[in-house]
């Protein structure tokens, strides 16, 4: 028999990156809702403006009140600089009766979808891409498992957020299918490496946000470009709201099998 589902995400620590649009701000509105008094959300994006803006619509919020510290940290990840300073707020942040770890690798780029494949040979490009979108996500989840080591009671959870482009390819999406692929991967790894760690790749689906108007009106191939402009058209985009409801019904539950690839429709 099943236990039953939490009804919150304990005292946590909570990290997660691309917090200052889109998904990643829902999350951040959601999990702080979900949070035991004594809890910390760590914040990071590149945007300062809009970081600062959510921070001060936390404190507000019931949860702010009730004395969630939330701190902000602007960071470029694919730089070792930004990755250092995420990992020291999030020490600074952290209080020994915090009985949850959660990084969210939320961040990412959709790449340059007006062209083919074929038309990659700038390696400095590729490698630009997916050092934003892989190796910063790898990088990070180290350190931070480095920063908090297993210990009695505690729990250990890493969600990256995935997409249905990590199984199907996408005609002249080379970058987004290929980072999101490894980023898979790389987190199933890290699930049979590590089995005191919870670890889930979740797919959000077609959300309605600004990745998917550059996708409506950019991508190169005209019957992938004609499958969002219908979906957009058809109101078959989602809402951050809605698919982060089945992100945090996911982790309220427990239930997934670590590692797993969880696509928003199959919640």
């Amino acid at each position: 028999m099943s236990s039953p589902a939490r009804t919150d995400l304990g005292r946590a620590l909570c990290i997660i990156t691309g917090a200052s649009r889109g998904f990643g701000r829902t999350v951040a509105r959601e999990m702080s809702r979900l949070l035991k008094p004594g809890s910390a959300l760590v914040l990071t994006a590149r945007s300062v403006d809009e970081l600062r803006a959510l921070q001060a619509e936390l404190a507000e919020s019931e949860a702010g009140r009730a004395g969630l510290l939330v701190e902000c940290v602007v960071a470029d990840l694919s730089e070792a600089d930004g990755l250092a300073s995420i990992v020291k707020a999030s020490k600074v942040a952290f209080s020994e009766d915090m009985d949850h770890v959660l990084l969210v690798n939320n961040a990412a780029s959709l790449g340059d979808v007006s062209r083919y494949a074929k038309s990659f040979t700038d390696k400095a490009e590729v490698d630009s891409y997916l050092s934003v979108n892989v190796s910063s996500s790898l990088c990070l989840t180290a350190s931070v498992l480095q920063a908090f080591p297993q210990r009695p009671g505690q729990l250990r959870t890493v969600v990256n957020i995935s997409s249905l482009c990590a199984l199907q390819p996408f005609r002249s999406w080379v970058l987004y299918c290929t980072g999101k692929a490894a980023r898979d991967m790389m987190f199933r790894v890290l699930a049979e490496e590590e089995p005191d760690v919870r670890v889930l790749n979740y797919a959000p689906g077609p959300l309605d946000t600004a990745m998917q108007t550059v996708a409506r009106s950019r991508t190169a191939d005209p019957d992938v470009r004609k499958s969002f402009s219908d979906m957009f058209a058809q109101g078959q985009l989602l809402t951050c709201e809605a698919s982060c409801s089945k992100l945090m019904k996911l982790l309220l539950e427990d239930g997934y099998t670590t590692g797993a690839h969880i696509d928003v429709y199959d919640v």
